[in-house]
């Protein structure tokens, strides 16, 4: 059974730092691309970061570029996002998902996808 379990959110004052994780089973990452993917309220789902299975590959959204770093550790089948300088506007619900292929790292193209963890950045 496949599955995607993230956790580390939490409440963060603006400026500060979270690293998230998220731990898969029932697959390894050498096979799939991860992405992590954040949905606050009222918003639609955006892509965040993305990794490629080898892990050589990476890409960020506009907004989380030079404050995100997305990496993962293949003998923990941990995929994590650092996520530092947060501002308020990262407040989201974020989520873990996988796809085969890196190039369909996308909201709508991943296959599986984890129940996600809140992030919350206020003062």
């Amino acid at each position: 059974q496949l599955q995607l379990v993230e956790s580390g959110g939490g409440l963060v004052q603006p400026g500060g730092s979270l690293r998230l994780s998220c731990a898969v089973s029932g697959f390894t990452l050498d096979y799939y691309a991860i992405g992590w993917f954040r949905q606050a309220p009222g918003k639609e789902r955006e892509g965040v970061s993305c990794i490629s299975s080898s892990g050589g590959r990476t890409n960020y959204a506009d907004s989380v570029k030079g404050r995100f770093t997305i990496s993962r550790d293949s003998a923990k089948n941990t995929v994590y996002l650092q996520m530092n300088s947060l501002k308020p506007e990262d407040t989201a619900v974020y989520y873990c998902a996988a796809e085969i292929l890196y190039a369909r790292c996308d909201v709508l193209s991943m296959r599986y996808w984890g129940k996600g963890t809140l992030v919350t950045v206020s003062s």
